[in-house]
């Protein structure tokens, strides 16, 4: 029986304590408890990698906090448009899905396509019209309506800036907002899920990385799962989530190693910003980052846990 362990991030940036209120820390603080909880519960018994990580991802999409799901920010034209994925360690099955807008939970629908169709990646009208068919659930604009993000969106909606979840009204903070999972569960399976809102102002149906199988989510077996929070463009040329399965496969390297190299190294090379989580099926876990802080927390069966934000 292998040890159990799910870590969770609900993006990264520059995340500083001076920039915080105390009441703000404690949402933002009881949202990622209230993912881990929720997603560890059903490793606890005995449920698999795959629904836990889905669990943790839908907590956090339903947290208008996070940019993902409820709180996913405005694109140019004042829409939103969500992107997810999710990825079975066991079998190397995988779901993912970009620019789709006012399905509840995307990363419920990235895991439909998984496992109720013969693709993995579908987007924008074909995939809505495939949740329409397995009965997903749909809420209306006025579900994902947040004040602050909106007044993010009118601060540079006339010009062609776009924002990475930056609260500029309010704080200048510079946040990468994606949420995700990763798990091991009893029977060493891994699995790893990532959902995101993009980029505030975003034109041309832009897609990060968040829905790309194999760099901001991927899991193995024989590695191990991965989801990734940052400035998309570095991270998809870095082939960032894929990258530390090889090291991990190829050279030999621990989890930790892989993640340090190229999340301290060839991303920063890049310009790239931001951070990932991972576990190995030895029960290791790693959150690593580059970025002043990441949302994050793990919890282990080994009785070791964490909840936090700040570097």
């Amino acid at each position: 029986m292998s040890k159990i362990i799910l870590a969770i991030h609900g993006g990264s940036g520059t995340i500083l304590k001076k920039r915080m209120t105390p009441e703000l820390e404690k949402a933002y603080m009881d949202g990622l408890n209230d993912a881990l909880n929720s997603g560890y519960n059903i490793l606890e018994k005995g449920g698999d990698a795959v629904e836990a990580v889905k669990k943790a991802v839908i907590v956090l999409e339903n947290n208008i906090l996070f940019n993902a799901g409820k709180g996913s920010v405005f694109t140019k034209t004042g829409t939103h448009e969500m992107d997810a994925s999710i990825m079975d360690g066991k079998d190397l099955s995988a779901g993912a899905v970009a620019a789709i807008n006012n399905i509840r939970n995307p990363v419920e629908l990235a895991f439909t396509i998984m496992r109720k169709s013969e693709h993995v990646f579908l987007s924008g009208e074909g995939a809505m019209e495939f949740a329409k068919q397995q009965g997903l659930a749909f809420e209306p604009d006025e579900y994902f309506f947040s004040q602050f993000r909106y007044d993010q969106w009118q601060s540079i909606k006339d010009s062609d800036d776009t924002a990475l979840d930056h609260n500029i009204t309010l704080n200048k903070e510079k946040k990468f907002g994606t949420v995700g999972a990763v798990a091991c569960d009893a029977n060493g399976n891994l699995a790893a899920a990532t959902s995101t809102g993009g980029m505030t102002n975003k034109q041309y149906g832009r897609i990060g990385d968040s829905p790309i199988i194999g760099i901001g989510t991927y899991a193995n077996n024989k590695t191990c799962a991965i989801s990734c929070t940052g400035h998309g463009e570095p991270f998809i040329r870095a082939v960032a989530a894929f990258d530390v399965s090889c090291l991990v496969e190829y050279k030999g390297l621990s989890l930790q190693e892989a993640m340090n190299i190229v999340v301290h190294h060839k991303l920063v090379k890049m310009d790239g910003e931001g951070g990932m989580i991972g576990v190995d099926a030895l029960g290791n876990v790693a959150l690593i980052f580059n970025s002043k802080g990441m949302y994050r927390g793990y919890r282990s069966s080994d009785g070791k846990s964490e909840v936090a934000i700040y570097k």
